[in-house]
Parts: structure tokens; sequence; C-alpha cells
């Protein structure tokens, strides 16, 4: 990606953190990346084109940030707990990342299935995991999706509590929920079910 694209995307990132949609225009954007209104066109068709390429932008960078730290040296629940912690903290910092995210995450696709695919590919590592620990009988056989939303969305939604006040988790809380997350997804052997 060129510099003068990447720096448009990050001045609109900027911009739609603090103003949002619909506030935001073309000349903001190019007054807050520095550059003249008809620059930004010779790497956008529009401002639809703009939006749907910084919602690319935004994804990619979530992804990184939840992955930050994953390794496959790590135990299954290492791993899990690492994704966990981390939707954790980047909902906690209210970053304009997380805050775009969300902004995205609440409009519909815009392209449907390109978009979906492009944001399964970012979180592949994910479904990795969570496709090894169904193969190996650690994850009940549910979808990727489903494993996620049950596992690690938990964490965003805690978090997002956290910040308005409604809950208030300490370290002993946290490692809680990310227990009864983790237990959630596990497939219970029959013996300890009965236990």
């Amino acid at each position: 990606m060129s510099d003068k694209k990447t720096q448009i995307l990050e001045a609109t990132e900027r911009l739609l953190a603090k103003h949002g949609f619909d506030r935001l225009s073309m000349q903001m954007v190019a007054k807050e990346a520095g550059v003249a209104a008809g620059t930004i066109y010779r790497y956008f068709s529009d401002k639809n084109d703009l939006l749907s390429q910084l919602r690319n932008h935004v994804i990619g960078k979530c992804a990184e940030n939840i992955l930050h730290g994953l390794s496959d040296d790590m135990s299954m629940k290492q791993q899990f707990v690492t994704l966990w912690r981390n939707a954790w903290q980047i909902t906690i910092d209210r970053d304009d990342n997380a805050i775009n995210r969300e902004q995205f995450d609440s409009l519909p696709y815009q392209n449907g299935t390109e978009q979906k695919m492009a944001e399964r590919e970012v979180f592949t590592p994910i479904h990795q995991l969570f496709e090894a620990g169904i193969a190996n009988g650690t994850f009940k056989p549910l979808s990727t999706d489903v494993l996620s939303g049950i596992g690690l969305e938990p964490a965003i939604c805690l978090a997002r509590k956290q910040v308005r006040g409604v809950i208030n988790l300490d370290a002993s809380a946290l490692d809680d929920a990310i227990n009864a997350c983790w237990d959630a997804i596990c497939l219970h052997k029959e013996s300890e079910k009965s236990k």
C-alpha cells in the first residue's frame, strides 16, 4: 500500500472515531491527511469506496491486535486466553480502531460475501485454533463462528460494560469469566458430567 493511501486511511480512521459516519467529509479527510482533495480520488473513487477500504483496514488492524502474542508453541488454552485477553484489552483501551470496529459492526455488509471472506481471512488463526480443537476433541463440534461467538465475543461485550461502568471485573473475576467462556466451548466427557 502506498504511503499516501495509508496516510489517507489513517486520517479517515481518526476522523471517523471522532465524528462518526454522518459528519465525515472528503474535505475533512484531505485536511487531516495533509493532502489536496484531488489526491484522495487517485486512491479512492468516492466516499463509499474510501469507507469500504477503511473497513478492511480497520478489520486488519483489529485482527493484528487480537492475534498479538499468539504462538503455536502455546497450549490450546493459552492461545484461547491470549485471544480473549487481547479482545478485552483493545475494547477497554477504546482507541480509534476499537471505536471504528464497533461503528462498522453496526452497519450491514456493503459487499456481503466479499467482505465476509476478507474478514474471515484476517482472522484465520482463530478459526484454525477452533478447527484443531474440534479435531482433537477439545472443543464442541460447532462451527468456528459459533465457537468464536460463545468463547471470545463475551470478552468484547463484558469490556464494553466495564467501560460504561455497568460492571467492574477485577483480575480474579476476569479469570473466572475467561474460564467460563473456555468451559462453554469445551467438549466435556460423559464421565465428567456424571460427577
